[in-house]
Formats: structure tokens, sequence, C-alpha cells
């Protein structure tokens, strides 16, 4: 054998591992309704659940994105792709819409979700403990709280004659929180407007009308487009000065008024875990699906002030954290 080409092959032997341990980093296909940067506490929350699991991004793991920026309906063309290129597991984030795309696409490769409504009412699994099939996940449990961030917001602001709530109807959800809604007013004698966005000149006309209408306070639905627009949605209600209850705790923290619901870091952590343990090798039908059992109320005080707002004592005692 020439010199040359005994170096070639001692080359090519060594390269043998290498192409054999890139072959094995897995691969996983994120997949998001909302937008990337609005998101990137949550894609931060995810990476985290991975790393519980031993999976660190870049290092023995590769996360392919696909964000619909607000599109629903381009949720299953990007889900389509990740079957394409063959994924490891996909993470279908954002709510139902997300879970359903992804299932729709495929029967064989995992699914890991996060979901407000019933996943056995949606048809996404078969049992909380034992799912079957080749999804699980997280189920927050969002919709079922709107009326009880609707008590909450009566409480704070017992004057209110008229409460908006403000809802993206292209959310395939948009129709049951209303119903929802409707039903837990009616139940305390309080009014409701429904009002309906989904870009942000919808946003800007939505809170010019209310206003105009002279609504007394606001519900803001449970929503990724409303999550990737809070801090438009917070300065709209401060400008116009309108109490306003949220769903999720970073509405309080970018300086909104009131939140009440899960944590989303702790639930985004728990889908980067649950597809970790799915990449070791466990089998989605056998993971339960995680229902979270604690609730946040979050109170920002010095939002509060600004609108003359008073808390009362029980509200205040409700609160798990209160922003001053």
């Amino acid at each position: 054998m020439k010199r040359r080409e005994f170096i070639a092959l001692l080359g090519g032997v060594a390269a043998w591992p290498l192409a054999a341990r890139a072959q094995q980093v897995p691969v996983i296909g994120f997949l998001s309704p909302g937008f990337p940067e609005p998101s990137s506490f949550l894609v931060t929350a995810f990476r985290e659940g991975l790393k519980e699991a031993s999976y660190v991004e870049g290092q023995n793991v590769t996360i392919e994105y696909r964000w619909a920026k607000g599109q629903y309906d381009q949720l299953q063309t990007l889900a389509a792709d990740f079957v394409r290129r063959q994924v490891a597991v996909i993470a279908a984030t954002g709510g139902t819409i997300s879970a359903q795309a992804a299932k729709a696409a495929t029967a064989t490769i995992p699914i890991v979700f996060n979901v407000g409504d019933d996943p056995i009412k949606s048809g996404l699994i078969v049992s909380f403990n034992r799912p079957g099939g080749n999804l699980t996940g997280v189920n927050t449990q969002s919709p079922a709280l709107e009326p009880k961030r609707l008590g909450l917001l009566s409480e704070l602001v017992p004057q209110a004659a008229i409460i908006a709530v403000l809802l993206n109807p292209t959310n395939p959800d948009a129709d049951l929180q209303s119903r929802d809604l409707q039903v837990a007013a009616t139940a305390i004698g309080q009014q409701l407007r429904i009002f309906n966005a989904s870009s942000e000149s919808d946003l800007d006309a939505a809170f010019a009308t209310l206003v105009q209408r002279r609504t007394d306070a606001l519900l803001v639905g449970n929503d990724v487009f409303f999550t990737n627009r809070r801090e438009q949605i917070v300065a709209l209600a401060a400008r116009h000065a309108v109490p306003t209850i949220y769903a999720f705790r970073q509405f309080a923290e970018s300086g909104g008024l009131m939140s009440y619901s899960t944590n989303l870091v702790e639930v985004y952590r728990q889908v980067g875990l649950y597809v970790g343990r799915i990449l070791k090798g466990e089998k989605p039908a056998d993971l339960p699906v995680v229902q979270p059992t604690k609730f946040e109320l979050v109170i920002n005080l010095k939002t509060a002030k600004t609108l003359g707002i008073k808390i009362s004592d029980n509200l205040l005692s409700l609160a798990d954290e209160v922003i001053e």
C-alpha cells in the first residue's frame, strides 16, 4: 500500500467515531404558534428542563424551531416539516391547536404538548395517567380559570357595571372561552362585552372602542398572541386607565394590574424534562399528563396606585406575589 493511501485510510478510520457521534445526536422539533423574541423566556425554561434530563442544546442535542407567528393555520405545515426531517421528538407548545397539528402530522414520532383545555375531550390522549399513543405533556387548565379571573376582577372593581373581555377570534378555543365567561358572568350578575383582536392594529382599535363604550374593567383572554403582545396590551391598558386582569404573571411583571394562572416557566420546564426522558427511551404512552396544582395570583401594587385602585385586604391576603 502506498504511503499516501495509508495516511488517507488512517484519516478515514479516525473520522468514523466522529461521524457516528454526529449521527447519534438527536434532533428535537420545537413547534409554537407564537413569536421567537417574546417567547425567549419560555425557550429558556424548556432548555432548563432538557438540562435536568442531561441534554444540552449544541452539545448532545439539536433543537429546530418553527414559529407560526400568530398564523395558526401554518402549524400543520410546520409540523409536517418536522415529520419529513424525521426529528426524534416534537415539543408542541402554545396550546391545543399546536398539539393537534402535530398529532395530525404523525402517529409515530413522540409528541410532548402543553395545552389549556382537557386533552381527553380534545382527542389528544385517552387517559391522564396512561395517555396511550404518541402524545403526553402538561395540561395547564387555563381556559377553565377564566371564570375565576372574572370573579377576581369583579372583587377588584366591585362597582364595574360592564366588564370587557378581549379574545382572539382565530383561536379555536375563543367560542368556548366566551361561553364559559358568559355563564360565569350570569351567575354573579355581571354584564360582559366581548371584543376581538388578532393583530396589533386590532388591539389599538379594541381598546379605543371599549373606552368609547364606557366599559369599567377588562379581562384579557388566554391566547398566545396576547402573551406575545403583552407589552403593547399592558401599555394600552395603562394609557386608557382600564383595570385589567391577565392570564399569566408575565403581564403583571410588565406592569399589568393583576394576573391569575399557572406558572408558564414551570410548564415549559416540565415539557423540556419530558422530552429529555423520551430521548432516554421512555414512551409517551407511559408518562402521565402533568396537571399543575398551584395557581398564582400576582398583583402589581404600583399599577393599582397609579390607577387609583385600593386593593382589598382579602385580595392582598390571597396574592402569591405583590409587586411594589
